[in-house]
């Protein structure tokens, strides 16, 4: 018995080392291309290349009728870049996105930015689209019908690629920056100060009060749709502060009580770190003064009212007494997590013991 216990245990402390070794090998090889401009451009021979025009991905209508992104390898690109008039060079515009388990490294390189002013870009978009059976579609429309593994990726490269877009130049000397290979960073030759891709945090709040769930729209939402409370944190505050400040801000609430419960890079519109957060006032505390500065509505729902919104598939069309049906966040955004964590909880909460 003792020996098949031992036997066991060694098993699962080698599953879990291999496991181990994959994620760390792959973590330190992202690392050594971002530091190894060399490395990198060695990694580009191998590797796959998504592309994108003026920020917007190429994509391809499948049978099902979802998006999917396709790939290319360095002949290929090669290949395209002298069909559409670009040189070979660009390919070191690229941006490393990630890679695979078995060190593929993959990259994102944008045909519309950065164009020497003899290339008219514009002209040459839809001659791309047909020589690439695509579309560069806006990745906000098309994320939605992207599966997981595209999203993040694209999301990534749309994010780097935009960031380097924005800091061409050193804000002390004002003088043009370089990237590095990877697209890791970028660098002001006079100074040497170093720039770092970064993403601005975000709070964002469902606020309980025990029974109910706290729910706002923004003018800007589309018709129907609530989602939780959100806000940028302001410099010098904790996480805590900012979610507490918020929910002041905009409905006049305080919280009692906070709980962290997961976070997701959102790509638009520049790049921001959402950090989720569940948190409760006091029952008897709860009438809600709306600032219109910040929201169009907030109101107070029911678990009913969720579960049924959480049921209810679009397209979210106007009813016949004028009113749009009330309807929460897709899937795929971290507000939907939020929403459906609180539901299942009260769920758990109102089965007998």
């Amino acid at each position: 018995m003792s020996l098949y216990c031992g036997l066991a245990c060694r098993r699962k402390v080698l599953w879990c080392s291999r496991l181990l070794s994959t994620y760390v090998t792959k973590a330190r090889y992202i690392f050594e291309l971002k530091e190894d401009d060399d490395a990198c451009k060695r990694a580009h021979q191998a590797g796959a290349f998504y592309l994108f025009h003026s920020l917007a991905p190429l994509l391809q209508k499948s049978e099902q009728q979802q998006y999917l992104a396709p790939r290319y390898n360095l002949a290929e690109l090669e290949r395209l870049l002298g069909k559409f008039g670009h040189d070979a060079k660009r390919i070191e515009d690229s941006v490393l996105i990630g890679c695979s388990e078995q060190h593929e490294a993959w990259f994102a390189l944008d045909l519309g930015l950065n164009n020497p002013p003899s290339t008219n870009a514009c002209l040459q978009k839809p001659e791309m689209e047909a020589e690439l059976k695509g579309s560069f579609t806006e990745l906000r429309k098309a994320l939605l019908q992207l599966n997981v593994k595209d999203a993040s990726l694209l999301s990534t490269a749309q994010a780097l690629l935009h960031w380097h877009d924005a800091h061409q130049f050193c804000s002390r000397s004002g003088q043009p920056t370089k990237k590095n290979m990877a697209g890791s960073k970028r660098v002001c030759p006079s100074n040497e100060i170093i720039y770092y891709p970064q993403m601005a945090p975000v709070v964002i709040t469902l606020v309980s009060d025990g029974s109910r769930c706290l729910l706002a729209r923004q003018s800007s939402f589309p018709k129907g749709m609530y989602s939780a409370l959100a806000g940028f944190c302001d410099m010098g505050e904790t996480l805590e502060e900012a979610v507490q400040r918020e929910v002041a801000e905009e409905v006049g609430l305080e919280v009692e009580s906070l709980q962290y419960s997961a976070s997701q890079h959102w790509p638009f519109p520049n790049s921001s770190l959402m950090i989720a957060c569940h948190a409760a006032v006091k029952p008897g505390q709860t009438e809600i003064h709306v600032n219109l500065r910040e929201l169009e509505a907030a109101a107070w729902f029911s678990h009913e009212e969720v579960a049924t919104a959480l049921k209810r598939k679009g397209p979210y069309t106007q009813q016949q007494d004028g009113t749009f049906p009330f309807w929460l966040p897709p899937k795929l955004t971290i507000a939907h997590q939020l929403i459906k964590e609180w539901l299942e909880k009260q769920k758990c909460s109102s089965l007998p013991a």
